[in-house]
């Protein structure tokens, strides 16, 4: 026992959890061990559950972690877990349905206290020091339940009980729909999420404000598929609002995790790799259809991930932090006396003026988040400007970095930055999305066998879960088209093939679990099919299955479990379409056709293979090589010496065409 009183956590390969390797807390990190010493000291576990980027997570461990008194506290009465998010998004799933479930709100960090079990009988988030607007002091909480620990150990066991047992019953699946997935389904879908939309600010619902990133990517196939006024009217206000506001980094490129108000003007400064991955496929897919600003917003997060998350091995690094030495926004506000101070009085109090800088402020102590409302007069001018204020905010103080490689994460950055630069023709980024996806294949495989991070070249315990397989299929698929080699459908394949034996819900066709059968057993098996801040695992790898079968020579294994998983969510687009946009992505391709573009060509970046990749609604498989290169090439020629082009909508293919405009005709008609 005396070798666990001590802190664990500088053996972990989580830069959260080294965040608290000198807490004076003995934090272990979670697994066996950890439970059975809490059995054999007969004490509730204190579950702490954060990520490196998040604000109050840093606030609460300066309050209480670091605090001597109240870790000799934590240290007596409990033993204490640390958990990174990130890291196990299947611990943090269940126990922050917990969360929600006694509190009716969740967030981090997530303080939960578990039996020796691990299971969960009071659970809550942020708690005070002292005593604070109706909170109860940290330290009172401890007192409070050691001592309910200690007299009312038969109220803390029906407590643990009951929840465990509604945990149970709310992971028991969605039941089947009565509908089919077709137009009419999904013409009601997007109704319903319009009539949420806020209109005059842009987005959806109010303060805090999230981006909606799958959702207006299948609001967009939406439009493609249906020329809907309406949805194309969303579209845009929602893009311009977010990309406007102070939630993107008018500087330096990026997303912000969300806006704080209802405006889009304050975010939350953490800027997450999964974000601004999604947003990069959406941007890049908004300028295909011929939206300037969108197509520079979409360099800009590309170059910020190429630079700011890009690693030395060629992946993506998860996050910024949203403080900066304890401060949040001290990297990102301006005051106008620091614009003038760069740019000197007349061009300083344009910037004020261009970025929305004021004398009173927008975030605090009269200080500004920039924004930019309008497009500048003097695009020239614009550009010198920003160029200097960058260079000056980049002698601040930076906030951190976790360094961390998401499989799940990298896989959306592999997706956007695949499609967007084949569809842009920018080659160096489908160049830095095929090495990211080789260093993923190389490291983050073991055995066969996915697992879900790695740090510093160093592959973590943790298995993937079924976003990673999701989204890693996605991403190869999305690989494979953007170069035509055979080798990223193979290995797509391969991962869905894990997929469909280890995370399919046998009794349940078309349902998946987010963890494997052979995955660490927690006090429930997590699934959720609604997105949240990503796209659910299940709406992922029935996105990879749809686009896999499209190209695959396995196509009936692969189509056959895709219509199974859009029947079983048609219950989900019927009933909550704006918690299930990947769906509706998803969905919107397959009733779409699914379409294929098969160019036979000698050239990979050709007249008609650019006009393919330009002109195709999103979800359309466009693949472009030699005859017989590649299964959806086969028996796929050039016609009279010239490269032509295939077009199948479903299982009705047109006559191949060589031109460009008559293969723009078959791609929008």
């Amino acid at each position: 026992m005396a070798t666990r009183e001590r802190n664990t956590l500088s053996d972990s390969t989580s830069p959260y959890l080294r965040q608290h390797a000198d807490n004076p807390v003995h934090w272990q990190q979670w697994g066996d061990d950890a439970l059975a010493w809490a059995r054999e000291r007969d004490v509730p576990v204190l579950l702490s559950v954060g990520y490196s980027a998040c604000h109050w997570c840093h606030v609460m461990a300066h309050e209480s972690f670091e605090n001597d008194a109240i870790a000799e506290i934590m240290n007596a009465n409990f033993v204490c877990i640390k958990v990174d998010r990130e890291e196990r998004p299947d611990i943090d799933a269940v126990y922050m349905n917990a969360t929600v479930a006694m509190t009716g709100q969740g967030g981090w960090p997530m303080t939960a206290f578990l039996t020796p079990d691990a299971e969960p009988f009071y659970c809550g988030t942020y708690f005070p020091p002292t005593p604070r607007q109706g909170m109860p002091s940290f330290t009172q909480l401890l007192e409070a339940i050691s001592e309910t620990w200690r007299t009312r150990r038969d109220e803390v066991q029906q407590a643990s009980a009951s929840v465990v047992a509604e945990l149970r019953r709310t992971a028991a699946g969605i039941p089947e729909g009565d509908r089919i997935v077709d137009a009419a389904l999904l013409d009601e879908a997007v109704a319903r999420v319009l009539a949420d939309e806020d209109v005059p600010r842009g987005g959806f619902g109010g303060a805090p404000k999230f981006p909606p990133s799958s959702l207006v990517e299948g609001l967009l196939r939406h439009v493609e598929r249906t020329g809907s006024e309406p949805a194309r009217a969303a579209v845009g206000r929602t893009a311009d609002a977010m990309a406007r506001g102070g939630m993107y980094d008018q500087l330096g490129g990026g997303f912000a995790r969300y806006s704080v108000d209802a405006d889009w003007v304050v975010p939350h400064f953490e800027k997450m790799l999964y974000d601004n991955a999604l947003l990069l496929r959406f941007y890049a897919h908004l300028a295909r259809r011929g939206d300037a600003f969108a197509h520079r917003v979409a360099v800009d997060t590309a170059d910020f991930l190429l630079r700011d998350l890009g690693t030395d091995d060629g992946c993506f690094a998860s996050a910024l932090d949203a403080d900066t030495d304890g401060v949040e926004g001290l990297t990102y506000a301006w005051t106008p006396a620091q614009l003038v101070e760069v740019l000197g009085d007349e061009d300083g109090a344009r910037a004020a003026q261009v970025f929305g800088v004021t004398d009173t402020g927008t975030f605090e102590e009269g200080a500004s988040v920039l924004q930019l409302r309008a497009e500048p007069t003097d695009p020239e001018r614009f550009a010198r400007m920003r160029a200097a204020l960058a260079a000056s905010r980049a002698t601040r103080p930076q906030p951190g970095r976790d360094d961390k490689v998401v499989t799940a994460w990298n896989g959306f950055a592999i997706t956007a930055l695949a499609e967007g630069g084949a569809a842009l023709g920018y080659r160096n980024w489908v160049d830095a999305a095929a090495r990211c996806a080789d260093r993923i294949l190389d490291l983050h495989r073991v055995d066969g066998r996915l697992r879900r991070a790695s740090l510093g070249g160093v592959v973590g315990d943790a298995a993937a879960i079924a976003e990673d397989h999701g989204a890693l299929a996605v991403a190869l698929a999305a690989l494979h088209q953007a170069t035509g080699e055979a080798r990223w459908l193979t290995a797509a394949e391969e991962v869905l093939d894990v997929a469909l034996d280890h995370f399919a819900d046998p009794e349940q066709p078309g349902s998946w679990f987010d963890t494997a059968d052979d995955a660490e057993t927690l006090v429930t098996r997590p699934r959720d099919p609604l997105d949240n801040a990503t796209p659910s695992g299940a709406a992922l790898i029935t996105e990879a299955l749809l686009t896999v079968a499209a190209s695959s020579e396995n196509s009936s294994r692969f189509g056959a479990a895709a219509d199974r998983s859009l029947a079983r969510a048609s219950i989900l687009l019927e009933r909550a379409p704006r918690s299930a946009g990947h769906w509706l992505t998803v969905a919107e391709a397959a009733v779409a056709g699914p379409v294929q573009v098969a160019i036979a060509t000698e050239s990979v970046d050709d007249d008609l293979v650019r006009t393919a990749r330009r002109v195709a609604a999103g979800g359309t498989v466009v693949v472009a090589g030699p005859p017989d290169s590649v299964p959806l090439l086969a028996d796929r020629l050039l016609v009279s010496g010239e490269s032509a082009a295939y077009v199948c909508h479903g299982f009705v293919c047109d006559r191949p065409v060589t031109d460009p405009e008559d293969l723009t005709a078959l791609l929008v008609r």
